[in-house]
């Protein structure tokens, strides 16, 4: 090559895609104190290759300064027009007001909370923006690979969590038992309605600390996962499935609801704290806790309606307040998840990594909606302007062929060489035969001694392969196998011993004999009803 010769770049250099930059702003909800992203999850980011911009004081109610996002990388914009003018991508909490839609432009993707059924006003003002819109409330929950970008779950869970503290501080007593000097305090009684994710995390809760607690849920399959946290599930005396679709439950029959209603009765009198979470997607929320339900409670009692934010599953809740009727505190606030912004918005910003993630697989900071991944599909509610949601149903996983039965070999008289199958009856005649031979030569040659010991250790052999290698092997340890078996011989050998032998036999001290086997059987007899009872009791720990 000559000093003058100007080298073309590579093919790869020139095709090189300018990496976007994702835009965290500022939540503008009244009291939202979220943020959709937090410091440690812009460091990951930026190893994806994205730059990320974030509205100055966008994280400030949930304790995470400016100063903190520039050390993990982010820049900061001075204002929110700033931001959504230099973002391509825009992380979000709740979804964006007609003020922050107006800011937002051609080409833009949106990510965050959007509820495009109850918000069908705001999915036309996108689409006539056209942005690319991924719902993440979307997200088909059936995909096992999903649950990582699973927010719903995220945020349900803190909730759950947060709706038993605001629980115990309403309550203003004990939830677990005490025993003082001035009397004795009873746990107080939880009952939970509705076993989902936020149920199963106000179970654990209120489990944790001490109260005795009861839920219900019309799906059955839950039944195992309340017991398993610690609490009782209480069964409506009626038999309905009520599993719906995405792991969510589904309306149910007038007779099983007012089965429900009957139960629901019965322990609100019983309890001091209700929790309701009980939801419907695409549905106000199911009217559970009646007024007559309220005010037959004891005073002092709390109900904390977690569906407040979609009409409430008390009759009395008011969304967004704590009022007390009938001496019952009912708590109806709409941002349990906002009220621990700080851990809400940890794992709402790892959901969308994890979201960034699937969309930028080639982590060179540009994400790319692929519509034919289901998964990315159920999210994205509008494409390039253009609305797609509903997303197609998500096809079902093919089943696995049957496996072909195995060939079974055909018994042939005589014949049969080469397979697996019973031997032959000539050649079992004849090992028989060669069997009974060897018997007969050592009965009629060997030491009538010999012979009795001989008998022994075949007996022996024949009773220690019925007790132990008879009996299923996961019946056993190892240990315990070998120790029966070896004691079984012991007893078998002890228990010949034991008798009197023929006066005068081999000069032996007939007495000592007798008394060393009895010693025997008894240290044997004690290890095998030992190693049965430790088995025993090992089976005993899988049972229900």
């Amino acid at each position: 090559m000559t000093s003058g010769a100007i080298t073309a770049p590579s093919p790869a250099s020139a095709a090189a895609p300018t990496p976007q930059r994702i835009g965290v702003p500022r939540e503008t909800f009244p009291g939202e104190k979220r943020v959709a992203t937090v410091p440690d999850v812009v460091g990951k980011l930026v190893k994806l290759g994205f730059g990320v911009v974030v509205e100055t004081g966008a994280g400030e109610r949930a304790d995470l300064s400016d100063g903190a996002y520039r050390e993990a990388g982010a820049s900061i914009a001075a204002s929110a027009a700033e931001l959504w003018a230099s973002a391509d991508i825009v992380f979000k909490v709740r979804p964006p007001t007609p003020e922050e839609v107006v800011l937002m432009r051609a080409g833009q993707t949106l990510i965050g909370f959007v509820w495009p059924a109850q918000n069908p006003e705001l999915m036309q003002q996108l689409a006539a923006r056209k942005v690319t819109v991924l719902a993440i409330d979307a997200l088909p929950r059936t995909l096992s690979r999903a649950q990582k970008m699973d927010a719903l779950t995220s945020m349900a869970g803190v909730s759950g969590y947060r709706a038993v503290v605001e629980a115990a501080n309403a309550f203003g007593r004990f939830f677990n038992g005490q025993i003082t000097a001035a009397g004795k305090v009873p746990p107080a009684k939880v009952f939970i309605a509705g076993a989902g994710v936020a149920g199963l995390a106000a179970i654990g809760a209120a489990a944790s600390l001490g109260a005795i607690v009861r839920a219900n849920d019309t799906r059955a399959e839950v039944a195992d996962q309340v017991v398993s946290l610690g609490g009782e599930f209480v069964k409506v005396d009626y038999e309905e499935e009520g599993s719906g679709g995405g792991g969510y439950a589904k309306v149910m029959s007038e007779g099983f609801q007012a089965a429900q209603r009957a139960m629901y009765a019965q322990q609100a009198k019983e309890c001091d704290i209700i929790i309701t979470t009980a939801l419907i997607p695409g549905k106000p929320a199911p009217r559970l806790i009646t007024a007559e339900m309220v005010q037959s409670m004891k005073p002092g009692s709390v109900i904390v309606d977690m569906a407040a934010e979609q009409g409430g599953n008390c009759e009395l809740t008011v969304p967004g307040e704590a009022v007390v009727r009938h001496g019952v505190t009912i708590v109806g606030y709409t941002d349990l998840a906002s009220r621990m912004a700080f851990q809400s918005s940890t794992l709402y910003g790892t959901n969308l990594f994890r979201l960034t993630e699937e969309l930028c697989k080639t982590k060179d900071g540009v994400i790319h909606v692929n519509m034919q991944d289901d998964a990315i599909r159920g999210l994205t509610v509008i494409k390039d302007g253009e609305i797609t949601w509903p997303a197609p149903p998500i096809a079902a996983a093919p089943k696995p062929a049957p496996k072909p039965a195995a060939p079974v070999a055909e018994k042939k008289g005589g014949h049969g060489h080469g397979s697996s199958g019973p031997l032959p009856a000539k050649t079992l005649a004849v090992i028989f035969g060669l069997g009974a031979l060897a018997f007969w030569a050592i009965g009629a040659y060997a030491p009538a001694a010999f012979l009795g010991h001989f008998t022994v250790f075949v007996l022996a052999c024949f009773i220690g392969y019925m007790v132990v290698w008879n009996v299923t092997p996961a019946l056993h340890t190892p240990l315990m196998s070998v120790t029966n078996a070896i004691s079984s011989i012991i007893v078998i050998g002890a228990l010949v011993q034991i008798l009197p032998p023929e006066a005068g036999s081999n000069g032996r001290p007939d007495a000592l004999i007798q008394w060393l086997a009895f010693a025997g059987i008894v240290l044997t007899a004690v290890n095998m009803f030992g190693g049965f009872a430790v088995t025993r009791r090992m089976l005993a720990m899988f049972r229900k």
